[in-house]
This record gives structure tokens, C-alpha cells and sequence, in this order.
């Protein structure tokens, strides 16, 4: 995809339009139970600092199938739309979370018929779609049938990422920054290039970070976090030590590299130390306490600000352009 595919980015929100006319993008937010309302808030509140002064309306969606309990069966119900009324479209974007894996495979997953849809659905009705972590990897081997590669062990952490060209959707980016990346999978980056995406940045220690494809309407795909507030990965931290007292994991998590300064790292290697010695749930309780600085934050705001340029852009124009430059209509 050529950089024409995201035009009048930069700033794009600076793009007349009427203030009655909101800006409606669908969540399909399918994190589990104890990460739902989070991953909410992180998304509105991600979405609010990055579009200025336009109303942008969040509609929240979650596949039917997935496994969940009771309460959390019961505040989607209260919460979230009937998938049903996704199909309906008319939404100026959509925005695909990850779900927590439970198959080898994710073709085997409950929710993939449901995902399978939602690709050919945002494809169809040209809804430009962001495709985060799992969603992504989903997404490309639907699309392109490229597989995800499962790593010797998981990446958690804050790592540097490399500006990889010179894309609209990167416009007012640094050179390179800081992102969290938290994940069992990867993309390779080569096979990727091969079937027509563009990587846009990348990380030495992580792999791909965003890369991008154009088919009836711009896909960005996240294998990175910009949406994760300060302590996110904190608490995953903190959950995975929990799963590790509680005798559902094997082996003690790593520590997510590049996140906490010195000293809290050493607390963090004295707690493992203890916990390794005398193994109980009850220690969890003990666990130190982190805040650690939101470092990605301001460039978290410029990708979702440009992205949301462009669908401001689009919405005044009723078209974008492909990577030939040759118009396509969007369907209503």
C-alpha cells in the first residue's frame, strides 16, 4: 500500500466538518472478563485526547461465543450492542481487540466464524479497521493465510520501535519510541512484505510493531499496545505471578523488560526469590506495587489522532485512495 492510501493525515482533524456529525466507531472488544472494562476505557480515553474537539461516539460490540461468566455475560448484555446490529454498518471506523486464546489454532477457536465475518464485513463495506494483537494475527491468516509463529517464550515489555517509512499514518512520529508489546506470537515480517503489507514500524527486540494493508478500505494492524494505560502491564504481571502461586503455570512469568526503573525491579527479583521458596497464593497479597511512567502516551495520540484524521477525511470526501491512486467509493 502506497502512502497516498492514508492522505490528509497529519493534523487531519483540522478538516472541516459539521460538529452535529459524530464520529461513530464500533469496539468489538473481546478481552476477557477481567480485562473487558478496562479495554474500554483505554480505547475512549485514548480516542478523546487523540480527536480534538470532535464528538466521537463508541459503540461497543463482543463476539456472542465467547467463553465468559456469568457477571461477565451479564454486563455485556447491559452494555454492549447485539452483534446483530454491527452488520448493519454506517460506521465511520472499527476498532478489533484480541481475545484470550484457548486452541492451538486459532481456526479452532469458538469466535472464528464470527471473526471470519467481521474481516469480510469491514472489507466489504470499506470501514477502515484497526486490528489489534490477536485480532491482527487472525485477521492476516484469513486474509493472506500467513501464520503466526509461536516464540520460545513470551515478549512483555516497553521496546524501542523504528519509524520504517515514511506512511501518513506515521506523521508527527518520532524516529523511534517507546511501545509495550505483550504476547506468545509473532508475524514475520518478510512474509508479511511478500503478500502486500507495509511494515510502518519496527522493533529489534519485538518484531513488527504496526504495518498496514489496503484492500477496499485502509486495515492497520498492532502487534504493539499504544492503547495500554501506564500500569497495564503491571497488572498482566501481577495476574501471571497470581496463575504461577495458584499452580496454573509451570514456570514463574519473566518480568516485562524495559518497565520498571532499578528499584522496583529489585523488589520485583525479591519477591520472585520468595515466591519460588515458599510457593502460595497467600503471598500474592504481598506483591509490590508499581506505577510506572505512560511513555508511549503522547505517541499513542498521534497514531489514533492521524488514523482518525483520515476517517474525518473520508467521511467529507466519500472516498480514499488506493495504492494506485485510483478512487474507490465506499458503500453506504
Amino acid at each position: 500500500m502506497s502512502s497516498a492510501s492514508f492522505r490528509s493525515m497529519n493534523h487531519g482533524l483540522d478538516t472541516p466538518r459539521s460538529a452535529r456529525e459524530p464520529i461513530e466507531i464500533a469496539l468489538v472488544n473481546n478481552m476477557p472478563d477481567a480485562a473487558l472494562q478496562t479495554t474500554e476505557q483505554q480505547f475512549s480515553e485514548l480516542l478523546g485526547a487523540a480527536g480534538g474537539g470532535y464528538d466521537i461516539r463508541l459503540r461497543l460490540f463482543s463476539f456472542p461465543e465467547l467463553i465468559r461468566s456469568d457477571a461477565g455475560r451479564a454486563y455485556v448484555a447491559n452494555h454492549y450492542e447485539s452483534i446483530d446490529s454491527l452488520w448493519g454498518g454506517g460506521f465511520d471506523g472499527l476498532i478489533v481487540t484480541g481475545a484470550e486464546p484457548r486452541t492451538p489454532t486459532l481456526p479452532d477457536e469458538v469466535y472464528w466464524p464470527s471473526l471470519t465475518r467481521l474481516v469480510d464485513f469491514a472489507n466489504d463495506t470499506a470501514t477502515p479497521t484497526v486490528w489489534s494483537c490477536l485480532a491482527a494475527h487472525a485477521a492476516v491468516l484469513y486474509l493472506d493465510g500467513i501464520e503466526r509463529r509461536r516464540l520460545p517464550e513470551k515478549i512483555s515489555g516497553v521496546f524501542r520501535c523504528d519509524k520504517a517509512c515514511d506512511n501518513p499514518l506515521m506523521a508527527g512520529v518520532p524516529a523511534s519510541w517507546p511501545m509495550p508489546h505483550s504476547r506468545l506470537n509473532t508475524l514475520d515480517s518478510a512474509r508479511l512484505s511478500t503478500a502486500g503489507y507495509e511494515i510502518l514500524s519496527f522493533s529489534e527486540d519485538a518484531g513488527v510493531d504496526t504495518f498496514i494493508q489496503h484492500r477496499r478500505a485502509p486495515f492497520v494492524f498492532y502487534q504493539g499496545h499504544p492503547e495500554y494505560d501506564a500500569g497495564a502491564l503491571f497488572r498482566e504481571y501481577r495476574r501471571d505471578v497470581g496463575r504461577y502461586l495458584a499452580g496454573t503455570m509451570e514456570h514463574y512469568p519473566e518480568m516485562p523488560a524495559g518497565y520498571f526503573d532499578d528499584e522496583r525491579a529489585h523488589s520485583f527479583d525479591a519477591f520472585r526469590a520468595r515466591a519460588e521458596r515458599q510457593r502460595s497464593r497467600d503471598l500474592l497479597e504481598g506483591f509490590p506495587d508499581s506505577s510506572p511512567p505512560h511513555l508511549w502516551h503522547d505517541v499513542a495520540i498521534l497514531l489514533y489522532g492521524n488514523w482518525l484524521g483520515a476517517l474525518v477525511a473520508e467521511r467529507g470526501s466519500d472516498r480514499m485512495l488506493t495504492g494506485s491512486g485510483a478512487a474507490s467509493a465506499r458503500s453506504p
